[in-house]
């Protein structure tokens, strides 16, 4: 079985109009949605054995937030360029190169990348909201087999509620 979860960055701030893109930090509603999120992953006892995310300051932030309330180192964290202004084919890539030793992946990335492979993996879901976990079980041995076939688990979850 592999668990794929997808997460999309917390609210970010646009109060400084001078950030480029990549450097826009987390709004306050972010900087309390990501670890409330990070908590009901706990709750539910999901532990990624890898955490991706984009190097974007406010995905980051995120993955660090949520890996906080996991009691997931934040120096394991990999920020992944690949990540960031990237497209659904290219994030699926990047899923099914994932070393097969670990059980449970943690994307973090950006809208619409990371809602439309939402909706690719699980139609039913046509858009992740801020800080929303999408999780996808697999009944695959591999990483590589990932979105071949459907998941047989999902569960998704947002601040605000489903």
């Amino acid at each position: 079985m592999k668990t794929l979860l997808l997460i999309r960055h917390a609210k970010s701030s646009k109060d400084d109009p001078t950030l480029a893109d990549r450097d826009r930090p987390l709004s306050d509603r972010g900087l309390r949605d990501a670890p409330r999120m990070g908590e009901r992953l706990a709750r539910r006892d999901v532990h990624p054995d890898l955490i991706l995310s984009s190097p974007a300051v406010r995905a980051l932030s995120t993955a660090q937030l949520i890996a906080d309330a996991l009691g997931h180192p934040r120096t394991a964290i990999v920020a992944d360029g690949r990540l960031y202004e990237s497209t659904p084919p290219a994030l699926l890539a990047v899923v099914r190169e994932t070393d097969d030793r670990h059980r449970t992946l943690m994307l973090v990335g950006h809208n619409p990348e990371i809602s439309a492979l939402a909706h690719r993996l699980a139609p039913d879901i046509n858009d992740l909201p801020t800080c929303a976990v999408l999780e996808c079980g697999f009944d695959a041995a591999s990483w590589a087999d990932v979105g071949e076939r459907p998941p047989v688990r999902v569960n998704f979850d947002s601040p605000r509620g489903v």
